[in-house]
């Protein structure tokens, strides 16, 4: 089955904002890519109070000095381009303002057309969360749940009445409204993050770690929402963090997505074969600029369509 692919748009330091956004964004939709994506880091600590994903001794990659807003990038991309979804993959959603939050939302897939797709997550880090969370890090998880209960309500029909810990709407219209009912999607592992996204979510934002792994937590995931009565279907976005090099790794501890433009479209046929939607492919990390974020973005498209993703 052919899967639809994403591309994620430039927004590390090497890129120039706003020329190499629009830029590749116009460039992604001309090869082909479905949609367009987005992910966060707010800051870049020194020193840093934990390390890469929590993991301690582990040290945050120099590629997220300086990342871009990504609401900012998403509307850059939304204003040069026509049929490209919009998605986040992910924003860390209890760094935002639950009402502030759903409005830009709204506001940008009333802009795009109806083209967003909103993927939240909790996010890891301590130093993120002592700077820009709304509620302390331990609370992470409850304020996700009122993230998405007050984007359900300002999406929908006014008046909107929302009275939560944080969020507070006696009545009140809030527009403008979505151009249609934006997916909620969650980058969700472990027992209560799957059970939130069963319960309460649009769809699951896996991250390519390993075709046999991915196969193991889709069908997990399938399971647990058979056990909790869900009828409707879990939309799937794949996100695969590429690490493109000219020529091929001969390493025989070689990770996933990590090596030339071919050993990265083997990974994805394999990871494709798990019977996903869609995959976003983010090759952001290694080009030096935008000029060789689209050359390898045609290569691998044009190559993976080939081989039958």
């Amino acid at each position: 089955m052919t899967v639809r692919l994403g591309l994620s748009l430039p927004q590390m330091r090497q890129y120039s904002l706003g020329t190499d956004v629009p830029d590749v964004a116009r460039a992604a939709e001309r090869i082909g890519y479905e949609s367009l994506w987005v992910f966060e880091r707010a800051l870049f600590p020194e020193p840093a109070t934990q390390g890469l994903y929590g993991l301690e001794g582990v040290p945050w990659p120099e590629r997220y000095r300086g990342v871009a807003d990504p609401l900012v990038t998403l509307t850059l991309a939304a204003a040069v381009t026509e049929r490209a979804r919009l998605g986040s993959s992910v924003l860390v959603a209890p760094l935002h303002n639950p009402f502030q939050l759903a409005k830009s939302l709204a506001s940008l897939d009333a802009a795009s057309g109806g083209r967003v797709v909103a993927g939240l997550g909790t996010g890891w880090s301590l130093d993120e969360y002592a700077a820009a969370g709304v509620r302390p890090f331990e609370e992470r998880g409850r304020v996700l749940d009122e993230i998405i209960e007050v984007c359900r309500a300002v999406w929908g029909p006014d008046p909107v009445h929302y009275d939560g810990r944080i969020t507070k709407i006696a009545s009140a219209v809030v527009g403008p409204k979505p151009a249609r009912p934006i997916p909620i999607m969650l980058g969700a592992h472990g027992g209560k993050a799957l059970r939130r996204l069963v319960d309460h979510a649009d769809g699951w934002l896996p991250v390519g770690m390993g075709a046999e792994q991915l196969a193991t937590q889709w069908r997990e995931l399938r399971d647990l929402a058979a056990e909790r009565g869900r009828q409707e279907p879990i939309e799937t976005v794949l996100r695969v963090n590429a690490v493109y090099t000219l020529k091929a790794y001969d390493g025989s501890d070689r990770r996933p997505f990590q090596g030339s433009v071919d050993q990265i479209v083997e990974d994805l046929v394999a990871h494709a074969a798990v019977g996903l939607e869609e995959i976003l492919i983010d090759l952001q990390a290694t080009p030096r600029d935008a000029r060789e974020l689209k050359d390898v973005a045609a290569e691998v498209y044009e190559k993976a369509r080939a081989a039958g993703v």
